[in-house]
């Protein structure tokens, strides 16, 4: 079985901590230390590894967040991965901070990249692993709250909810979206 596995960010060492990125820190923990890394390749950074005799791909598109749908689409095709192995890592204002979510279908919920996946692939039917930044910003702040850095607090709280979402990855590819969604959700 392959699977892969896209985290969703901004490619720019001016968005590398922001939580709008938190899908490329995610794909980032999966990599072992001791294996090679990401490689530059065709619209996206790449990296293949193993968990449990499963080949994942792990996939960091480099087009910038509102045209993820193209790198996803490109990846698919190319690893020759069905979409019921892929899961998008994505954040998400509607959830407390470091929420997990877990779904295999739905709106985009007027997250960009996942509108551009949706239109892209032309289906709402893919899983995707939710993150919650919060909505703790005044109005009209939305955007600088997205692609603001970590609070301080959150900051010491990250790496646990990180890991949590690592633990969440590996269960999607061992144990499938069904049994992952019912034990992360909520967590």
């Amino acid at each position: 079985m392959k699977y892969l596995i896209v985290g969703l960010g901004n490619i720019g060492d001016e968005y590398k901590n922001t939580r709008h990125n938190i899908g490329f820190q995610v794909v980032d923990s999966l990599i072992d230390p001791e294996k090679p890394g990401f490689k530059q390749e065709r619209l996206a950074w790449i990296a293949h590894t193993k968990y449990k005799g499963r080949s994942i791909v792990l996939c960091k598109p480099t087009t910038f967040m509102n045209l993820s749908g193209k790198a996803v689409n490109y990846w698919l095709q190319k690893e020759n991965i069905e979409i019921e192995n892929m899961l998008i890592i994505v954040d998400d204002l509607a959830l407390p901070f470091g929420t997990i979510r877990i779904k295999n279908k739905g709106s985009a919920a007027g997250h960009n990249g996942l509108i551009n996946i949706i239109d892209t692939l032309g289906s709402q039917e893919f899983n995707r692993m939710r993150f919650g930044i919060g909505s703790e910003f005044s109005k009209g702040a939305q955007i600088d709250h997205v692609l603001g850095e970590w609070s301080a607090e959150e900051l010491k709280l990250l790496p646990e909810r990180i890991n949590k979402m690592g633990e969440a990855v590996k269960s999607f590819v061992t144990n499938g979206i069904e049994r992952s969604m019912n034990f992360f959700n909520g967590q």
